[in-house]
């Protein structure tokens, strides 16, 4: 299903409730804004403007990524952001709500708010199950770690593809594709055999979504629960072999979030740690005090230029959105302002 079937299948579940619709022309000056629709909803002499995003595989994991995305967009144009998705379970419709994230998707699940509006339909089963299009070369596995890097360290967009590779931890032979990839999307600039990255924050979003949805599941190697849980601070890190990730790197840089998990990224967390913090693998039911170890994704050659006790503020950003926690989100955007806003700015 394509973006345009995917509205359109969702703009109609709301004409029975009573709805007219209609889509509207690009405004003028809103030429940089790459919104997927522009529509208006009436009901009983009522209407608003939305400008319509389209989302597939809109999870608890992807919602924090989507939301803060949406609110990018929503500041850019000046009004407010429909979500148009294929399928909203009832807990993620719920967590949109709370949000206040208006949304509509194919089956017929909408939240809509407004002057004299107010919708809110949730349980609604997707009957015409489609299979997603594929995503390009930037979007795969390969493409999310050389993106990263990227992200991370900018300069490196120019450097030989060898030492891209080497930095983002990907086979050599995966590069020039994934190059041509963002080139093509306009992410890459390309000029007297020099390349220079072109990102901006809705870049960074479509990768946090990305990378909630098909990598993050994978570094997951371990949980754990600690005794030592509130001494967090004082552990005794070696930042070669380990770095703090989601929500303690967050409060290390921007100190506004008290952990609720702690995570942590290695390639192979030394035993010595295990003892010193009285770490025991944690139960299925176990929520408290809970630590969980990820595995590092990225190369050797970006891993060397890390001096840091912290993950790269974009993953930060990225773990923080992909817990879909309201305040988690809140604090992505404070990382985001204060590491990332300068290198990646809204557009």
């Amino acid at each position: 299903m394509n973006d345009d079937l995917l509205i359109a299948r969702a703009v109609a579940a709301l004409e029975p409730l009573g709805f007219k619709i209609m889509m509207l022309k690009q405004p003028r000056g809103a030429q940089r804004l790459r919104a997927d629709a522009w529509l208006r909803i009436t009901r009983d002499g009522e209407q608003i403007d939305y400008v319509v995003e389209a989302k597939r595989a809109v999870t608890p994991a992807t919602m924090g990524a989507i939301v803060a995305q949406l609110r990018n967009t929503a500041h850019a144009a000046n009004r407010p952001v429909l979500l148009a998705a294929d399928y909203l379970t009832p807990p993620v419709a719920e967590k949109l709500r709370e949000q206040q994230q208006q949304f509509v998707d194919a089956a017929g699940n909408a939240y809509l708010v407004g002057p004299g509006l107010f919708v809110y339909v949730v349980g609604r089963k997707l009957q015409d199950k489609r299979a997603a299009p594929r995503a390009g070369r930037a979007f795969t596995t390969n493409g999310l770690k050389l993106l990263f890097a990227l992200i991370g360290d900018p300069e490196l967009a120019d450097k030989p593809q060898r030492a891209i590779a080497a930095a983002a931890g990907v086979a050599l032979g995966a590069v020039p594709a994934i190059l041509e990839d963002l080139q093509r999307a306009g992410h890459l600039l390309v000029a007297d055999q020099h390349r220079r990255l072109n990102a901006t924050k809705r870049l960074l979003d479509e990768w946090a979504f990305v990378y909630a949805h098909k990598l993050r599941a994978k570094t997951l190697q371990a949980t754990y629960v600690t005794q030592n849980f509130e001494k967090w601070r004082h552990w005794q890190l070696d930042p070669k072999q380990v770095l703090w990730g989601g929500e303690p790197a967050a409060n290390l840089l921007v100190g506004h979030l008290r952990p609720g998990i702690l995570t942590l990224y290695t390639d192979r967390l030394p035993p010595r740690l295990i003892v010193e913090q009285r770490m025991m693998t944690a139960g299925p039911m176990a929520t408290d005090h809970l630590v969980e170890i990820r595995k590092q994704f990225w190369g050797q050659t970006l891993r060397a230029n890390d001096r840091t006790a912290t993950v790269p503020p974009a993953l930060v950003y990225a773990d923080l959105l992909a817990t879909g926690d309201g305040r988690c989100i809140e604090t992505a955007q404070i990382v985001y302002d204060g590491y990332l806003a300068r290198l990646l700015p809204a557009a």
